[in-house]
């Protein structure tokens, strides 16, 4: 079989349309799931034990059961529930965000637990409201302190949103079978697809290495 890479000239822009798609989904759930992260992370770390209790479960639930079953869940089963519809986009919004939110939850848990309890004492000492201490204290040092992991969970969510192909949605992975089907070249276009993922993901994961190897090294933390 004679390989044909010209042949996806013609479709340059569905794949761009196609890989937009996929890094706004993706740029949606890292800031839903960072910020649900750090809130659940919180529970985790909370005096109360109702509240670890139910944060517990949601984490182990979404940690321990595969991306692409909840996102059929939320697309097949919850509209049935509560009797609305939901749009792909939607369903993989809010599936993705779960999982994020479990998985950073992990991340900003560990952060939260390396900042010393005296820094707590002093904030209560001065007489600051809870908000003031969890935004102008905690926040910034547990978010200092899990960046390295939480690029880690970002690259893996771009990797991960290729399931939303699933449902429906027409992002990077969908366009490339489409394409594929169409054209009957799946080598072609499914080697460029794989690409462009590579191509992105690559220089985050070495991002990674960088900020925790020379950045966090000078901050001392």
């Amino acid at each position: 079989m004679a390989l044909d890479f010209s042949i996806l000239l013609r479709f340059e822009h569905a794949l761009l349309l196609g890989l937009w798609t996929t890094l706004k989904l993706t740029a949606i759930c890292i800031v839903l799931g960072c910020s649900l992260g750090f809130l659940v992370g919180l529970a985790r770390t909370s005096r109360s034990v109702a509240l670890r209790a139910v944060s517990s479960v949601y984490v182990e639930f979404f940690r321990g059961t595969p991306v692409l079953i909840q996102l059929f869940w939320i697309f097949f089963c919850l509209p049935l529930i509560l009797g609305v519809e939901l749009s792909n986009l939607t369903s993989g919004v809010i599936a993705l965000t779960l999982y994020m939110g479990a998985i950073t939850s992990e991340t900003f848990r560990a952060s939260l637990k390396s900042i010393g309890p005296e820094q707590l004492d002093a904030c209560v000492a001065l007489g600051l409201p809870r908000n003031v201490q969890v935004t102008n204290v905690v926040l910034p040092q547990a978010v200092l302190r899990a960046i390295p992991t939480l690029l880690s969970n970002c690259v893996s969510l771009f990797k991960e949103s290729a399931l939303v192909s699933a449902v429906g949605m027409a992002d990077l992975m969908f366009v490339g079978q489409n394409i594929s089907s169409n054209t009957a070249r799946p080598v072609e276009v499914l080697t460029v697809v794989a690409l462009i993922y590579f191509v992105i993901a690559f220089p985050l994961t070495r991002g990674v290495s960088l900020i925790e190897g020379r950045v966090l090294k000078k901050l001392a933390i």
